[in-house]
């Protein structure tokens, strides 16, 4: 079944202004989603094609990955020009068309703005690079070498090397916390902060209902330079960048996440609220202090109304031990933070992969991200149940595993073409050749095959979004009685209409659960949950949800 938009687009949804607050968000990667012209790139027609089967979802809004004018050095994330769509993308009219249909089919529309620095393209830095005294001069990072010609510091980049290249014109360094190709813009220039909310306004006044931030804590540099400390052994990581990558040998205390980065995301939320139901989603990049960084960026009703961390986007396991870890932490370094949770993006192999996940256990995680408290991001075929693609190193495009090959396969594998139609050559996503090959293990989910079939992954998925917007405590009500028992997570979801308790096996082996006393009701059950009193034993990935009024 092809879902394309089957509803009025001349009818815009009434929602409320906080709609982002439990809200699920759907990513597009927009490389690879769907193709309307057949030169093997998805567009944003190609997008518009499928509004109807996103609506179809359940889905609140969607994020488009950059579509900006760019190099496509980094894909998109090395923006030459804030204002306008890549010609491979389309038209700014085809942007429009994209953003009313949206509208009509009751989905909000937020794009991912990538503040933190520009492609090297960029007419800011091809200005600022020409001389020391012009009036971009210090619209970047610019900075003098050591005596001995070497860095100014021992800053590293996420994709390898010093984070700092050599400029023959200026005969001075420039900071890249990323690509040599994408120069860190400096954000201690206040004519520099201005620009940027100009771009954000820009597209407030075109009608997007809020923004991604790419890499929000990498605004600011310590205008000092200071080096970045040594971090041991046991404190690493690879939830920022792969372990042999020479990153995760520093402590980021000085290269990113400093103080002054919060009276920046003020004035981005002061402009952000002269607009109606508007929202701003942060990434926060740190190994270290996600968490911490998560709730600064959120706390009160000044700064950024959610963040996402790195905690669900790592290989280690979504553990109940683990997950309570993770909301202590929370709640006891910012309580009243609103997290968006993630299990895949565009930078990380998908969930199914990472976590070694069985048809069960994918199921069981959808309905676990339904029930957290914090909003919820849906990667482009999550919810067909995607396994990572195997991309040979002569089909790579991503730079970041070609310099880490084979140790770290980049980041290709979770980016190939959608898969829209078992049969059709390149699954339904174009006519030509695509930028990436299509996976034959992904085509076996294609979703035309998985909407025949009432009890697919694609099915399930719809009914744990329903559930999620049937009960207003799973929504945006408080996460309370939080509970590790072995290998079972429970907690209590409330407000002031309901209460939801969750019980979830994480494990591999059954479990047995104590439930709670009183008049409950059980729900979910369309979706494989089951219910029960006293003590409950769950088989691996087993769930029981059972609801009751507050009264």
């Amino acid at each position: 079944m092809n879902v394309q938009n089957t509803v009025d687009t001349t009818k815009v949804t009434q929602t409320p202004p906080d709609w982002w607050r439990g809200g699920v968000i759907y990513q597009i990667y927009p490389r690879s989603f769907q193709d309307s012209n057949g030169d093997g790139i998805g567009d944003l027609k190609g997008i518009t094609q499928r509004l109807g089967y996103i609506a179809s979802l359940g889905v609140d809004a969607i994020w488009i990955s950059p579509f900006f004018k760019s190099p496509m050095k980094d894909f998109g994330y090395d923006v030459s020009d804030y204002r306008d769509v890549d010609p491979m993308f389309g038209t700014m009219s085809d942007f429009k068309d994209l953003l009313d249909q949206a509208h009509g089919h009751g989905l909000k529309v937020m794009i991912d703005l990538v503040l933190s620095h520009t492609s090297d393209q960029h007419p800011w830095f091809s200005e600022s690079r020409a001389s020391r005294e012009n009036a971009k001069s210090d619209w970047y990072v610019w900075a003098d070498p050591k005596p001995d010609g070497t860095p100014p510091n021992n800053w590293l980049s996420i994709f390898g090397g010093s984070a700092w290249q050599w400029d023959s014109r200026r005969l001075q360094y420039y900071l890249h916390n990323f690509l040599t190709s994408q120069p860190d813009l400096n954000f201690h220039c206040p004519d520099l902060q201005d620009a940027l909310l100009d771009v954000a306004r820009f597209w407030l006044d075109l009608g997007v209902d809020g923004f991604r931030l790419d890499t929000i804590n990498f605004y600011f540099h310590d205008q000092q330079l200071r080096d970045n400390p040594g971090l041991p052994m046991d404190q690493r990581n690879a939830s920022i960048a792969p372990m042999v990558n020479p990153y995760n040998h520093q402590d980021h205390l000085f290269s990113k996440s400093q103080p002054e980065n919060i009276a920046f995301l003020e004035r981005l939320r002061a402009l952000t609220d002269q607009y109606d139901g508007r929202a701003c989603l942060g990434e926060v990049g740190d190994a270290q202090r996600g968490l911490e960084i998560m709730g600064e960026y959120t706390t009160g009703e000044k700064r950024m109304h959610m963040c996402y961390a790195f905690e669900f986007l790592e290989k280690r396991a979504l553990t109940a031990s683990y997950a309570k870890q993770v909301f202590d932490q929370l709640q006891d370094k910012a309580g009243d933070a609103w997290p968006c949770w993630a299990f895949s993006n565009h930078d990380v192999q998908r969930h199914a992969s990472r976590w070694g996940l069985s048809d069960a256990a994918i199921r069981q995680h959808a309905v676990l991200m339904m029930c957290l408290r914090g909003s919820a991001c849906l990667y482009q075929g999550e919810e067909l149940g995607l396994p990572e693609a195997d991309v040979a190193f002569e089909d790579l495009q991503d730079p970041y595993g070609i310099e880490f090959w084979p140790e770290f396969k980049g980041r290709d594998g979770c980016r190939t073409p959608m898969v829209w139609a078992a049969q059709d050559e390149h699954s339904g996503f174009s006519k030509g050749r695509p930028w990436l090959p299509v996976s034959s293990s992904q085509a076996e989910r294609a979703v035309d095959r998985l909407e025949q079939d009432p009890k697919s992954m694609l099915h399930h998925y719809r009914l744990a979004i329903a559930l999620r917007h049937a009960h207003s405590a799973l929504m945006s009500g408080a996460q309370v009685q939080m509970v590790q028992s072995g290998s079972v997570l429970t907690f209590v979801r409330e407000d002031q209409a309901e209460q939801v308790f969750c019980a979830f096996n994480l494990g591999a082996d059954p479990a047995e659960v104590v439930m709670p006393e009183g008049q409950w009701r059980v729900i979910g059950e369309e979706l494989g949950g089951v219910g029960g009193s006293g003590n409950l034993t769950l088989g691996a990935a087993q769930f029981c949800l059972m609801a009751r009024e507050k009264g």
